[in-house]
């Protein structure tokens, strides 16, 4: 697979949002930053996955603890620089889901988002940016699903308005999941 600098570059974006998060990810990546790790405090990569069933009319939310909203699934690269990887690893984790698979390898979205000050495991995290992409992947919404308490205390599918509408932060409903949404459908005319 082609590293993310790559991929950023051939990246065709969707909208404004993601032409101007295309421009900040391709310069915080060429400035030799360590980005992929949470040691950098300020900016660090995760990966996100937008979960499919195969007939693209439902999608997989896990109900956040941190943010005490549906959310999609993901999360940090932790040193990992294949963020595919990342998202799948993360989705079964988070989900207990054995057969996730790529609908693509390629980016299906990206977007930088802001991450109040929070406390994790005991410990205060400061405010930072996820430098986050989005892999469209697929599962099967037969196949039993499985919390991981001290991320989520549910996870279960959604038909497509229903996702957004389940999630009680403004900016992921009207600027990540309602656009992740019309990429879906416009992917599948």
């Amino acid at each position: 697979m082609k590293p993310l600098l790559g991929q950023l570059e051939e990246y065709t974006p969707w909208n404004e949002q993601e032409e101007r998060d295309r421009m900040v990810l391709l310069s915080m990546l060429r400035s030799g930053w360590d980005l992929w790790t949470r040691k950098n405090e300020t900016a660090h990569f995760t990966a996100s996955a937008w979960v499919t069933d195969p007939t693209r009319t439902k999608v997989l939310m896990c109900y956040h603890n941190i943010y005490h909203s549906w959310s999609w699934l993901g999360g940090h690269a932790d040193g990992d620089r294949d963020l595919l990887a990342v998202a799948l690893r993360e989705v079964g984790e988070e989900s207990g889901l054995k057969s996730v698979r790529p609908v693509s390898e390629a980016l299906f979205s990206l977007e930088i988002m802001t991450v109040d000050g929070h406390e994790k495991r005991g410990q205060y995290v400061s405010s930072h940016l996820h430098l986050n992409v989005t892999y469209l992947l697929e599962a099967d919404a037969q196949e039993s699903l499985v919390v991981k308490p001290d991320e989520n205390c549910a996870v279960g599918w959604f038909e497509l308005a229903q996702a957004v509408e389940a999630s009680t932060e403004p900016w992921f409903r009207e600027r990540i999941y309602a656009k992740l949404n019309a990429k879906l459908k416009a992917r599948t005319r």
